[in-house]
């Protein structure tokens, strides 16, 4: 069982940095199974370049639940399921780095579909999810928003899924060997 995740950011540093927005899909190594997302409203302004990278305003997050309101919701999306994200430390990290905030610790097994590309669809130029995504045939909707980049990384996901069977990398149990 899967939690695949996009977020978008105040910035690019975890520990100064917040999450605007956040995309969850579940998925059971077959199909999107459950989902959820919502713009989040940090305690700092949305700098400029992200707003222009992301189209995330400060207008947009102003009446938006804070972390701690969808803290729980986020727990219950991702217990029990590895968290997948494309560059999974970044996502990751600021996951916990919230969760820290509040005084909890927030720990889930992760997988990297950046890593897994590399692994499975080597001699690439590039892996940013935008490239990967574009060479193997995957539409990407609302670039740098986290329903449509969590989207893409879920069809990617489910890409290296299939190239992982083709190989048959498949333990004796009948799991997926996915390193």
């Amino acid at each position: 069982m899967f939690a695949i995740i996009d977020i978008e950011t105040t910035g690019s540093t975890y520990k100064f940095g917040q999450i605007t927005e956040i995309a969850i899909y579940q998925h059971n190594g077959s199909e999107i199974t459950g989902s959820f997302t919502s713009l989040i409203r940090p305690d700092m302004d949305i700098p400029l370049f992200i707003t222009r990278l992301t189209g995330i305003t400060n207008e947009m997050v102003k009446d938006a639940p804070k972390f701690y309101e969808v803290a729980r919701k986020i727990v219950e999306m991702t217990a029990g399921r590895i968290f997948v994200a494309h560059n999974v430390h970044f996502d990751y990290r600021f996951v916990k780095e919230e969760y820290k905030r509040l005084g909890y610790d927030f720990y889930r097994k992760t997988l990297c579909t950046v890593k897994l590309s590399r692994q499975l669809f080597p001699g690439h130029p590039s892996y940013s999810l935008g490239k990967i995504c574009a060479a193997m045939g995957i539409e990407i909707n609302a670039r740098h928003r986290a329903a449509g980049d969590a989207l893409a990384t879920t069809k990617l996901f489910e890409l290296l899924i299939r190239e992982n069977e083709r190989r048959n990398q498949i333990d004796a149990a009948g799991h997926l060997k996915l390193f």
